[in-house]
């Protein structure tokens, strides 16, 4: 039981908010040496883990790769290619459809096909922002409406991932689950039957995230005129004598009033 103490050791690293890969370290090696462990033999299961899951450091190749596209411009090409569909697709249909594709994608297998890294941030955010700010007039988003757009952007890969992924049979989940039910329970469960009773789940996902993906372009519309308010205010008073600026902002105001 003394080779526990070792999780006592993540914990309170964690309480104390101090930086997770240190914390880990000094918890392996501190459940070694309650272990009597030799320093080599340590070292040694540091090495056999860190190969037997290598591929958790992928990001490392992926992380460059989408930094020297956006470098080059892959974030202004989404802009641009948001913008040729025209009005009618708005900001929260155009996360419905990616909210269905990314269930879809999830569903057949290729779960890292999207994610923050790899389609959030270089891609779905700057093409959701694109079409609001096509609804704004062209106009600068608000700060507030720009983070509420990218959260939203975000939250829809997370959550097409999570109840997409349950209806791939060899997800790891599924594989868990039915391993562990069959080895304690001695029945015999299929990946399949579990796949198939998550589908229903994936489907109401779908549909009341959606529905509230489809709501989002009325506050959205709210949002941009007071936002637009504010900001014209905020440039009237630097401007300081009024004039363009004291127009502006009256214009905005007269605008959230009438909204």
């Amino acid at each position: 039981m003394i080779v526990l103490l070792g999780v006592l050791v993540v914990v309170l690293g964690f309480a104390t908010r101090r930086n997770p890969l240190l914390v880990v370290g000094v918890a392996g090696i501190a459940t070694g040496l309650l272990g009597k462990l030799s320093p080599v033999e340590i070292l040694r299961t540091f090495g056999e883990s860190f190969a037997s899951s290598r591929s958790v450091t992928i990001f490392a190749i992926t992380l460059p790769v989408i930094g020297l596209l956006e470098r080059n411009g892959l974030q202004q090409q989404a802009r641009t290619l948001i913008g040729k569909f025209g009005t009618k697709l708005t900001t929260g249909r155009f996360l419905t459809l990616y909210l269905l594709l990314r269930q879809l994608t999830a569903a057949v297998g290729l779960q890292t096909i999207g994610g923050p890294a790899q389609s959030v941030r270089p891609m779905i955010a700057p093409m959701a922002e694109a079409a609001t700010e096509r609804a704004n007039g062209g106009r600068p988003l608000p700060e507030k409406v720009r983070e509420k757009v990218r959260s939203h952007s975000a939250g829809t890969d997370t959550v097409g991932l999570f109840f997409g992924e349950d209806c791939f049979l060899a997800i790891g989940s599924i594989l868990l689950i039915t391993g562990l039910v069959n080895s304690t329970y001695d029945t015999h469960l299929e990946p399949l039957h579990l796949a198939l009773w998550a589908i229903p789940s994936a489907v109401c996902a779908f549909f009341i995230h959606g529905g509230r993906l489809l709501r989002l372009d009325r506050q959205l519309e709210r949002e941009l005129v007071t936002g637009n308010a504010e900001m014209a205010v905020a440039a009237d008073g630097k401007d300081g004598k009024g004039g363009k600026g004291g127009k502006g902002a009256k214009d905005a105001q007269n605008e959230a009033g009438a909204k």
